[in-house]
């Protein structure tokens, strides 16, 4: 494993546009620290985003997690850039000469995968701990220990995010068209949801049942949107009787971490059976 991991990080130092990449996510990642100074003037009312307890624990692993999510396709650009190189340097080719199986080569690339989602969730979690204790209401360790679990669906919803890129990046080989090929991805999901609840399963929510097994719709449950938990959005809630957002289920559940699993040992198997049979 280690050996593999070091082939990875030769190549990943020697990429400029994969460190520039690395650097722009995580200074991304640093800025979530800007929301606190946020204002929005909402006619005669002034909302301070900080005031909205986005910052408190726990809800903060929430808010947090969700935000970084946000950024991470250019960590995805980086999977995809240094898998789509492999072809057009011929490196992987030399690996193989040098030794490398096809299976420890795609095995390197799924470590690499690891390593970016377990540094990603580890700078999360110190970005949220430094944040919490510094602007957070509630310190007490059961506040700071609860929903932790949005950690782990972070680590499993960027696992699976970069395995769908690993396999686009071995089965399309140019990194443009795998972005555009993960695009194209979405927007049928997109389609095939809308039609689902406007024309096959108006009437009920069966739409919802088969759309989570859908890969991006998938990652997407694992952490929705926290921002109806804001306080102001609540109380406008209570206010006009919107059922819709005071019965939202923020908790992750099992099943939902297990879908993104198996989408990605689906990812890392197909890249291989791929690999296997191409004549390199």
């Amino acid at each position: 494993m280690f050996r593999l991991l070091q082939i990875e990080w030769i190549k990943l130092k020697n990429s400029k546009a994969s460190k520039i990449l690395i650097i722009v996510y995580f200074f991304l990642l640093m800025s979530i620290s800007l929301i606190a100074s946020i204002k929005l003037n909402l006619g005669e009312l002034e909302l301070n985003i900080a005031d909205q307890g986005i910052f408190n624990f726990p809800y903060i692993w929430h808010f947090n997690t969700y935000f970084a999510s946000l950024f991470k396709i250019f960590l995805l650009l980086v999977v995809v850039s240094l898998t789509a190189n492999e072809y057009a340097n011929r490196t992987i080719k030399q690996n193989l000469i040098d030794g490398l199986s096809k299976k420890e080569f795609i095995l390197s690339k799924f470590y690499m995968v690891l390593t970016l989602s377990f540094i990603s969730t580890l700078f999360v979690l110190i970005v949220s701990l430094i944040q919490g204790y510094l602007y957070s209401d509630f310190k007490e360790f059961s506040s700071v220990t609860t929903d932790l679990e949005f950690l782990l669906a972070y680590f499993i919803k960027l696992v699976g995010f970069f395995s769908f890129g690993l396999f686009l990046g071995v089965l399309i080989k140019r990194s443009a068209f795998a972005i555009g090929g993960l695009l194209v991805w979405f927007f049928i999901e997109k389609i095939a949801y809308g039609l689902m609840r406007w024309n096959f399963f108006r009437d009920t929510d069966i739409y919802e049942k088969v759309s989570q097994f859908f890969p991006l719709q998938a990652m997407s449950n694992l952490i929705i949107q926290p921002f109806s938990r804001f306080k102001f959005v609540k109380t406008m809630a209570k206010e006009s009787n919107t059922k819709e957002l005071l019965n939202i289920d923020y908790h992750i559940h099992w099943y939902q971490l297990l879908i993104v699993v198996i989408w990605t040992f689906i990812f890392i198997f197909l890249s291989y059976k791929l690999l296997k049979r191409r004549d390199l």
